[in-house]
């Protein structure tokens, strides 16, 4: 990925921690901070080429091809900010407590651990499918953030009867026609939606719907289905858009001497 961009999101990442949401601060009339802007956290002027035209690339069989490039989302991936005008969370009452409890400090994020399946922003991402003259059997999300992924069966298996809660849950997938469908279950309740602390419960159960548009441009709609904090299903969609072939992930490593929490004092 290209150094500007890597920058401008790292400062995205820092400020947030420091500052109140970005949505008070553009309604305050504070700058715009989403990390794909004219103007990052720290005020800098940048700018990034527009998404390559054309129609969507498909692999040798004709199924969509999503894994020939780097992709960022065009705003955060969380619960709330992907939902329509007018929409609300429908929250449980336990729900709203936790999540009015929550701090920015608390964020799981900023102590070195996974965000989750719904927070990508601003840290790119990539798809690789293990495509040759087999139908493909596995596909990884590869995130720039901790280096972290996702790994996604394709090869028709369900989900276990029992699984033992982890940050990313069980996946498995298929494409309906031009789009990757992603069903996960077995998640814990450890990972937050978004920095606001939008909290979920082991009881969720997300369905994912990639699709690839066309050349430089990505679509998704997440089905959030979690009786344990909300009052019934919701979907939130999110754009990405596809990055030149000059970026890359880059190696971030965050377990090493962190000093966010006590030993930074911030208790």
């Amino acid at each position: 990925m290209s150094r500007v961009l890597f920058v401008a999101a790292g400062a995205v990442v820092v400020l947030s921690l420091l500052a109140p949401p970005a949505q008070a601060q553009v309604q305050g009339g504070g700058r715009p901070t989403t990390p794909l802007g004219p103007v990052n956290a720290l005020g800098q002027e940048f700018k990034l080429p527009p998404p390559p035209a054309g129609p969507t690339p498909r692999l040798p069989d004709g199924t969509i091809d999503l894994g020939d490039g780097v992709w960022v989302m065009n705003r955060p991936f969380g619960a709330a900010s992907g939902l329509g005008p007018g929409e609300v969370l429908p929250l449980l009452p336990a729900a709203q407590a936790l999540m009015a409890s929550r701090r920015q400090a608390d964020d799981p994020n900023a102590w070195c651990l996974p965000m989750g399946v719904m927070r990508y922003t601003p840290y790119p991402f990539r798809f690789i499918q293990n495509y040759t003259h087999k139908k493909p059997t596995h596909l990884y999300i590869m995130h720039e953030l901790m280096r972290t992924f996702r790994q996604v069966f394709m090869d028709g298996r369900p989900h276990p009867p029992e699984l033992d809660p982890t940050w990313f849950g069980h996946s498995v997938g298929r494409y309906e026609q031009d789009t990757l469908v992603i069903d996960t279950v077995g998640f814990n309740d450890k990972a937050w939606f978004d920095g606001q602390g939008t909290p979920h419960t082991d009881q969720l159960h997300s369905v994912e719907r990639w699709t690839r548009v066309d050349m430089g441009h990505l679509v998704a709609e997440v089905l959030i289905d979690d009786p344990g904090a909300y009052a019934r299903p919701f979907t939130v969609r999110y754009e990405s858009t596809l990055r030149p072939p000059t970026d890359d992930l880059m190696e971030y490593v965050c377990q090493e001497n962190n000093q966010f929490g006590f030993a930074s004092g911030v208790r």
